[in-house]
């Protein structure tokens, strides 16, 4: 087996990314089918011949380009596919530094990163069409965190600076700034304050050349807003107004409005205040939901253990329309009735219809109940912490679901414990993970077993499987891991078939 790290099928089954063991090269493979003839009635029962072992039998090396150099490296955990245009979207950077000096408009306690590259790769001739270069910033590139396509635009959350960059990917393959959001939303916000205000302080640009963003190709430099002086970013200052309108708007009689705004607003207002954005997606092409939390809770891993918000923001007109707590109970109820709203893209093939969520699949909506009467019962916990480690999801990780039927609900039955559509790594087992027909109940279809086909791995290392499932072809990739070297293997499923 070739000595990659594998990262993905794309969501249309064209192509598999891979990439180098240093994280320095991209290796690109087109998923072919394994095909033999068998004369005789009874084919079924002779086996597969010596090529279906062989890891060319089933892919085809389109290419091996360089995407990092120097201290950079390939991020491993990102990957964005634009299937209408064939472009994919990879990211390099330096390594993290944690203990990175205060600067002036840097978010405090967040890591920096010296660099962080984009690139716009051309999938079918791996042509590099178009670079997008962050310095001294923070972008969580982590199972595409950080990054968000919907569409033919891109959304980038600088967590650093407090800023959410939006791209539009051309047909050209050129990206291309549609605006820029937090320390001003609209385009002349900056002006309107130099020419109206008295005592406003110029942004000074000298300080600001470390945090730019910048193209590679090009000589065009944006350098990045300050977030010191007097006033609060343009984005911060709208869900002030909106959180004070909201609670000003619920009470008619004065003294009682007046002691409401003390008690839930101006109380609170510093903890407002010092909300940062952590993370971003796109609802439509005009709306974000944005998630607000404190610097603690967006580093912890437990994320549902801290107090977080959520925003929608319209980019047109730079409104705040709605703002939850991660203990709404309201927003809980539109994720449950309303999943795919939040993460399909507006144009979905229909082989996406496969991703079981709550709003399409009543076996997925089944489990969630289950999972509410269970919390309701037991009197250990309530039903805030389910809503919050539901609401946990939000906004979701691009991409981030395998399509393969494999993991319909609807057809499938498995330990979701040991693989989901989800692409995480999972812990293994000495057992093989068994799919159970749904249409015949205890009917086993097929398993599979990831590791060693003899064994051999020692049971006392801890050991995790990822699994990369073909979302066209009955085949899939498992990969391994333990202290010892990868053990990646090919499954295939024949004779199965799908009906509606």
């Amino acid at each position: 087996m070739t000595d990659y790290s594998f990262r993905k099928f794309t969501d249309d089954g064209q192509y598999l990314i891979s990439f180098s063991r240093n994280n320095q090269e991209l290796i690109v493979y087109r998923p072919t089918w394994l095909s033999y003839s068998c004369k005789g009635d009874d084919c079924e029962s002779h086996g597969l011949p010596p090529e279906a072992k062989r890891f060319e039998s089933y892919f085809t090396q389109l290419y091996c380009i360089n995407l990092a150099s120097g201290n950079e490296s390939i991020s491993k955990d990102f990957f964005l596919y634009m299937e209408s245009n064939h472009f994919g979207v990879f990211a390099t950077s330096t390594s993290q530094i944690l203990d990175a000096p205060v600067t002036e408009g840097a978010i405090h306690g967040v890591p920096v990163i010296e660099k962080i590259t984009l690139h716009l790769v051309r999938m079918e001739d791996g042509v590099i069409m178009d670079e997008r270069t962050f310095r001294n910033d923070f972008v969580n590139l982590a199972h595409n965190s950080g990054v968000f396509l919907y569409d033919d635009l891109l959304s980038i959350m600088s967590i650093r600076y407090q800023m959410i960059y939006i791209l539009q990917i051309r047909a050209s393959g050129h990206l291309v700034d549609v605006r820029a959001i937090g320390q001003f939303c609209q385009e002349d916000d900056e002006l309107f304050l130099n020419s109206h205000t008295q005592g406003f302080v110029p942004l000074d640009k000298g300080k600001q050349e470390e945090s730019s963003i910048c193209q590679d190709n090009s000589s065009m430099q944006l350098d990045q807003p300050t977030q010191g002086g007097a006033f609060l970013s343009g984005i911060k200052q709208r869900l002030l107004s909106f959180i004070f309108r909201g609670i000003w708007n619920e009470e008619t009689d004065h003294s009682l409005r007046v002691q409401r705004l003390k008690k839930r607003f101006y109380f609170h207002f510093q903890d407002y205040v010092d909300l940062v954005m952590w993370k971003v997606q796109f609802l439509d092409h005009h709306h974000l939901l944005i998630r607000f939390c404190s610097v603690d809770g967006g580093m912890s891993r437990n994320t549902d253990q801290y107090r977080a918000f959520f925003a929608v923001y319209n980019m047109e007109t730079t409104e705040i329309l709605a703002f939850y707590q991660n203990s709404a109970e309201e927003l809980f109820h539109l994720f449950e009735q309303y999943c795919d709203h939040f993460r399909a893209p507006s144009r979905s093939p229909l082989y996406m219809n496969f991703i079981s969520s709550h709003s399409n699949n009543i076996h997925a909506l089944e489990q969630l109940r289950k999972q509410k009467d269970a919390c309701l019962k037991n009197k250990a916990t309530n039903f805030s912490q389910l809503v919050k480690k539901t609401l946990a999801f939000l906004p979701f990780h691009c991409q981030s679901q395998s399509p393969s039927p494999y993991f319909d609900q609807s057809l499938f039955r498995f330990d979701e414990k040991l693989i989901s559509s989800t692409e995480r790594h999972r812990p293994s087992t000495e057992h093989p993970i068994k799919f159970i027909s749904k249409r015949h109940p205890y009917s086993l279809k097929f398993k599979i077993k990831p590791g060693p086909e003899a064994g051999g791995v020692d049971g006392r290392s801890k050991r995790l499987s990822c699994f990369l499932f073909h979302p066209v072809l009955p085949f899939a990739i498992s990969i391994q891991q333990t202290l010892q070297p990868s053990v990646i293997n090919i499954h295939s499923v024949m004779n199965i078939h799908f009906r509606k």
